[in-house]
């Protein structure tokens, strides 16, 4: 991470008419392409977790709908920053920023419903059936940009990208960037199933007890 600090602040090239500001945009990128990623995880989790009943297709799902609330959250903050100086705005209901915000309300109350649920079979259930239909949100989010007329600048990297929109090094940078975080990414999806997996051993064992303490 501190290498990719170097790079975002010192080594890319200021750009033009935006100036320091627009550094914001290879923490802010990442930061989205993650969330997804984390809400594609939540996805396929929750599927699996309907189709097999196993728990730890529900860890992946809860664990990465946590780290994704997280990383929408930093999105919605780091936005802000960067458009009240280029805008003159801090926030505007443009399409783009309306279903990111949608998309954080539902994962929020994914978790919500999580915590709320009488029992742990309960919670599972139902957080799955948000986690599929929730996941809609995520392609709406993406293409806002392309499918209406919006405020939010377009893509620059992946599907329906502007040739040309992204200076070389800026490119570099922010690959950097994504590569990082996703590392970062990856270490706390695997400390969060880790700390559910002995939640999961420690309530087992704790139900055993209590059985064999009843007979």
């Amino acid at each position: 991470m501190l290498v990719d600090m170097y790079l975002i602040f010192m080594w890319a090239p200021t750009e033009a008419v935006m100036g320091h500001v627009q550094r914001i945009f290879y923490i802010h990128v990442p930061m989205a392409w993650l969330a997804f990623t984390a809400f594609g995880l939540v996805f396929i989790g929750s599927v699996m977790y309907l189709w097999k009943r196993d728990t730890k297709w529900d860890n992946l799902a809860s664990s990465a709908a946590e780290i994704g609330v997280v990383f929408t959250s930093l999105v919605l903050i780091t936005g802000p920053i960067w458009a009240k100086p280029v805008w003159g705005i801090w926030w505007t209901w443009d399409a783009r920023l309306t279903t990111t915000l949608v998309l954080w309300l539902i994962y929020v109350g994914y978790l919500m419903l999580r915590a709320y649920s009488p029992n742990r079979s309960q919670a599972a259930l139902y957080s799955a059936v948000v986690g599929v239909v929730g996941f809609i949100d995520v392609p709406i989010v993406y293409f806002a940009v392309n499918w209406w007329r919006t405020q939010h600048q377009r893509l620059v990297i992946g599907s329906g990208t502007i040739e040309g929109s992204l200076h070389s090094d800026m490119r570099v940078t922010l690959y950097f960037s994504l590569l990082a975080f996703s590392f970062l990414f990856a270490y706390l999806l695997w400390q969060r199933m880790s700390t559910r997996r002995m939640e999961d051993e420690l309530r087992a064992a704790r139900y055993q007890v209590e059985r064999e303490t009843r007979r």
